[in-house]
């Protein structure tokens, strides 16, 4: 064992038996290459990333590989989902001198921390032009050894280079009509009309582009956005990136046309595609929108959610395909003849054609990954449901794809937010209590006395790591969404508590930019600072939405100053690049539509009629709504004060731009008042 051992990451647990004398990311680290004058390996990774396995049985399993190491450098291991803020900045000194990146990302540093070679997976022999990990560590051993001055004087430009990187941030004004019409028309351009999302491949789920579209629908009727949003997430459905047996979606698909996964499934792509289905349901009363969002919330609860009430940050994509080896898909794919085993001749032969299994297959060695192309045939619901059951009973017993179940704080704030939304939508008070689980386990495990988070946890330890600034807003998000839900004025106080450390500690006090790390934060060679949406929110552009949404529910002007001027990074990039901005584009919408403010009073929390209000107030469309619900007279929410019922009835108020509309009894004048 190395001393990865009693990590709280999985990922760093799996390499606690390498040969590899692996250190943990910290000073010590540092301070033993500059004790020994030799070159750190900066190996970063995270566990359900394919080459970073290869790579591990390759290269650190090989004890040839493991002794070079061993004498020439100091190995330091890093799990990116732990230390976002070490992956960002090392990433991004990766794409500068590379033109690109990715996991396994390998770099060289001086023991100051300063990178001067860099790469991502290195095979053990060379391969397609690509040199092998021996022969690279033999030419950076050498350079080290022979070249010092030449490596120091890469190493010092690399870092001056980095400093003065910066993005145009905007002038510090949110955007406007003008902007956000450019942003939908450089969308439009980038549509891909006949299979839906955008680009090329590699395709990704485009979560928060969705979100924008459909907000921008909501606001301004435009049909073109809702269709691009409804027709791309009818695609993705329908496609082998969504899992069709068990629920919940793949990282992404390596074609343009969905249908081949890269199959792990990860936390954080099913929470935003969770909401995103329930929202375009709220919008449309999409029946598939409605299945795709309750499936996915089932498969986040029963194979996600840990002992502790938490959320696992990722299912792998390889798994044991009964011999022994790991493939990846192994555990999803199906021949022919497999679905004959399970179904017999007859039944497996309607399998074949509805979930478009085919003799030579879809994906590798003439296995298929299930989807529906069958986009007009008609099947029998009930017969289909029952080779549902038995396929996914039978895949039940093949060995299961490994489980990184540590808890994220971010990506658990984005499953608060999913869950109690979608249990709300759909009456299904389960989920909502699956919400509340996570939050509690936040709140009692992540946030210390000073409201300060811990970025990870695992089997009810916290781990050792600070929370980065999108632990802050993505947790604030999924707090004020349970407030809106449950009618629980504490989750409004916790989100709070939250915001206020983004405005103290990760907020430029000049310019209102943000930081991805606090300002007492350990101090890297580069402060990490992307307002750029990619796998999610940034957290720049989380906390631009969370800041606004916390303003609307109490008023405050410092916390809507912080957001507006958040959002001036939004309009710089809006027009530009819109489909990595997606997320900072909804927030947007939901600055100019308001947002809208409703509150809605009861004289008992659980009378039917009361209960009827808050679900219309819920499932309004206009963008960035806020939602108070509680008794008259109570203090649980700001926007409950003198709101007064209206001749004993449950009553309604919505309020936008200091202005608001006549209060009232009637669900049908409050969903006209939300829905345009």
């Amino acid at each position: 064992m190395n001393r990865l051992a009693g990590m709280t990451s999985p990922y760093l647990l799996q390499h606690a038996d390498n040969p590899v004398d692996w250190w943990p990311w910290g000073p010590e680290a540092f301070e033993e290459a500059k004790r020994r004058d030799v070159p750190v390996l900066l190996s970063v990774g995270y566990s359900a990333c394919h080459w970073c396995h290869v790579m591990a049985r390759e290269s650190f399993e090989d004890r040839a590989t493991a002794d070079d190491l061993n004498a020439h450098f100091v190995s330091v291991k890093v799990d990116r989902e732990e230390r976002p803020d070490v992956d960002a900045v090392y990433m991004e000194a990766v794409q500068a001198a590379t033109g690109q990146g990715g996991w396994p990302m390998t770099v060289f540093l001086t023991p100051d921390a300063e990178p001067f070679y860099f790469g991502t997976y290195f095979p053990p022999a060379p391969r397609h032009g690509m040199p092998s990990f021996r022969q690279v560590l033999e030419g950076v051993r050498q350079a080290w050894a022979d070249r010092r001055e030449e490596v120091a004087e890469v190493a010092g430009k690399i870092v001056r280079d980095l400093a003065e990187r910066e993005l145009s941030f905007g002038d510090g004004r949110a955007p406007g009509e003008q902007e956000l019409s450019q942003a939908l028309l450089g969308l439009t351009r980038e549509y891909d009309p006949q299979r839906g999302g955008f680009g090329g491949a590699p395709k990704f789920p485009p979560s928060m582009v969705v979100e924008f579209l459909l907000r921008h629908h909501a606001r301004t009727g435009a049909e073109g956005a809702l269709q691009m949003a409804q027709d791309t997430c009818e695609r993705m459905a329908r496609g082998g990136i969504y899992d069709q047996l068990g629920g919940g979606f793949a990282r992404y698909s390596v074609d343009r046309d969905w249908t081949v996964p890269h199959f792990e499934k990860m936390l954080y792509d099913n929470a935003l595609l969770c909401r995103v289905y329930a929202h375009l349901w709220r919008a449309t009363g999409s029946e598939l929108a409605r299945r795709v969002a309750l499936e996915t919330a089932d498969f986040m609860v029963r194979e996600l959610r840990t002992g502790e009430g938490g959320f696992a940050s990722a299912l792998d994509a390889d798994s044991d395909d009964g011999t022994g080896k790991h493939v990846e898909g192994a555990y999803y794919v199906w021949t022919p003849e497999q679905l004959a085993e399970v179904l017999g001749e007859e039944d497996a032969r309607l399998a074949a054609h509805y979930f478009g299994v085919t003799d030579e297959g879809t994906f590798e060695e003439g296995a298929s990954v299930l989807q529906l192309p069958q986009r007009d045939s008609v099947f029998d619901a009930e017969k289909i449901a029952g080779i549902r059951r038995r396929l996914l009973d039978a895949r039940a017993r093949r060995p299961a794809p490994g489980r990184d179940d540590k808890v994220v704080a971010a990506w658990n704030g984005l499953a608060v937010a999913a869950l109690a939304e979608t249990g709300a939508y759909f009456d299904r008070p389960d989920l909502v209590e699956a919400a509340v689980g996570a939050a509690d386990l936040l709140v009692r495990l992540h946030l210390d006395e000073q409201a300060r988070l811990t970025r990870t946890s695992r089997d009810g330890r916290a781990g050792a790591n600070a929370g980065v600034l999108e632990d802050y807003a993505d947790v604030a998000e999924g707090f004020l969404a349970l407030a809106s839900v449950t009618g629980e004025g504490v989750w409004l106080e916790f989100a709070g508590f939250l915001l206020d450390h983004v405005l103290a500690r990760f907020a430029d006090p000049g310019s209102g930019v943000l930081y991805d790390t606090a300002a007492d934060a350990e101090r890297l060679i580069r402060r990490p600072q992307d307002p750029t949406d990619n796998a999610v929110p940034s957290g720049w552009t989380a906390a631009a939405g969370a800041l606004l949404g916390y303003a609307a529910h109490t008023g405050s002007e410092p916390h809507r100053a912080a957001a507006e001027k958040a959002l001036g990074v939004v309009k710089a990039l809006g027009p530009r690049v819109p489909r990595f901005i997606g997320w900072g584009l909804a927030v947007a919408e939901a600055l100019l539509d308001g947002p809208r403010e409703v509150a809605v009073v009861a004289a008992e929390f659980d009378e039917p009629a009361a209960r009827t209000l808050l679900r219309t107030a819920l499932l309004g469309t206009a963008p960035g709504a806020v939602v108070a619900f509680g008794t008259a007279g109570s203090d649980e929410f700001p926007l409950l004060a003198d709101r007064p019922l209206s001749d004993g009835e449950p009553t309604a108020y919505v309020c936008r731009n200091f202005t608001c509309d006549a209060p009232t009894t009637d669900p049908e004048r409050l969903r006209t008042a939300l829905n345009g």
